[in-house]
């Protein structure tokens, strides 16, 4: 019997995998299906490189407005259903940019893309998470490295769809439909809520929840008031926002950089973003088995001097197969970086689970938020090229950041 018992859910636990990989995979390929296509759209607009930076922040800007929200919807419906609900609405939001009528109704779709991103990247981690603690096991960055995996999917599509001149909107609706099916198989497979987070109907048992969040909220606040850890939460929230800056210059101007700057195709300039998440696939596909024999500290500093040799060498010398060759290197050097932010976050200490994860990938948001106007800024005033120098410079901090990382195996930390 004892022996069945252990057996019993690993189906279960199985399929609520091959859920949350899904979830991934979805969130990652259906913002990439548009990123590649913010040439043609800044030329239907007219718009400047800084009018262009602020209007991409739109983005992170929702993200920030509403992805706090996360946490309370996922402790009443449970994190499988938040994310499958949110990646379709991300979807019809992205899909939406494509028959925008100008710059501000194109910005505020983002807008709503946004906030729908932010709530299904925090919801897929939280479920992740909770993968990873039946397994035992490092398992998130598999995870992370589906979510590459759907970006490299999507920049294929819209580079196939770019070769063959298929319109904007038939490619970003095809995109949200296939996409959002995906999601809601994966709701399927995903695990029940949580029942410590869910409502519950016994009035016993209420009342003996009630006490429990009351004694978590007691200990969360004290730990908040330690020095200690808003020093580990800030350090993680600057580790993540360096992430975030890596994967804008894929993100925002890969494609602009390669074609307008560097004279390449439109559909080789697609190639920059899909480089970029390709590192990130190659990357997130080895973090784990590497973080459990190096542990997560040398991993991400040896990934911060990648992102710094890898940009700062094809900035050094522009060419289209550098550039290229450049932002993969970016990409597999900040592959671990945000998954690893996210894991320690979730680790501190006297916090309630999913609150340090949440308060790191909101904060992280400022990167994303941040950094297109300021590219833009100092593209106008110096040119992109002396622009994309913050990647280089944000793998700089990370050898720095990583400090405030375990140096052990992960399951060995938390046992």
């Amino acid at each position: 019997m004892s022996h069945s018992a252990r057996f019993t859910p690993q189906p279960r636990i199985r399929r609520a995998r091959v859920g949350t990989g899904l979830l991934f995979l979805t969130n990652g390929a259906l913002f990439a299906n548009l990123i590649p296509r913010y040439p043609e759209i800044k030329a239907k607009h007219e718009l400047s490189d800084a009018a262009f930076g602020v209007a991409v922040a739109f983005f992170p800007l929702g993200a920030i407005m509403f992805g706090l929200l996360a946490a309370s919807l996922i402790r009443r419906f449970g994190s499988g259903m938040v994310a499958a609900v949110m990646t379709v609405l991300l979807g019809i939001s992205i899909a939406s940019t494509a028959f925008m009528p100008d710059a501000i109704f194109f910005a505020l779709a983002l807008l709503i893309a946004g906030g729908a991103d932010a709530m299904a990247d925090v919801s897929q981690n939280a479920h992740g998470l909770r993968v990873q603690e039946a397994y035992g096991r490092s398992i998130l960055n598999s995870f992370h490295a589906l979510w590459s995996l759907g970006a490299v999917l999507g920049g294929l599509m819209a580079a196939g769809a770019l070769l063959v001149d298929l319109g904007l909107g038939a490619h970003l609706v095809s995109s949200a439909a296939l996409f959002g099916a995906l999601a809601l198989i994966a709701w399927m497979l995903a695990l029940p809520p949580d029942p410590h987070d869910s409502l519950v109907s016994s009035a016993a048992t209420h009342r003996q929840a009630e006490a429990r969040k009351e004694e978590l909220k007691r200990v969360q606040r004290v730990a908040l008031r330690k020095p200690g850890t808003l020093l580990v939460l800030g350090a993680l929230v600057l580790m993540a926002v360096t992430g975030a800056v890596v994967e804008d210059a894929g993100n925002s101007w890969s494609a602009l950089y390669l074609s307008a700057y560097l004279g390449a195709p439109s559909s080789v300039a697609a190639l920059g973003f899909t480089a970029l998440v390709a590192g990130q696939l190659i990357g997130r596909a080895t973090a784990d088995r590497f973080i459990d024999r190096f542990g997560q500290r040398r991993v991400i500093r040896t990934g911060g001097v990648v992102i710094a040799l890898g940009m700062g060498t094809a900035i050094a010398i522009p060419t289209v197969p550098l550039t290229i060759a450049g932002f993969a290197a970016a990409g597999l050097g900040a592959a671990a970086l945000i998954p690893a932010a996210y894991d320690r976050a979730d680790a501190i200490r006297g916090l309630r689970p999913g609150v340090g994860l949440t308060i790191v990938s909101w904060l992280m948001r400022l990167g994303f938020l941040t950094t297109p106007p300021l590219v833009g800024a100092l593209s106008d005033m110096f040119s992109l090229r002396w622009a994309l120098l913050v990647v280089p410079l944000a793998g700089a901090v990370t050898v720095v950041l990583a400090r405030v990382l375990p140096n052990e195996k992960r399951h060995v930390i938390e046992k």
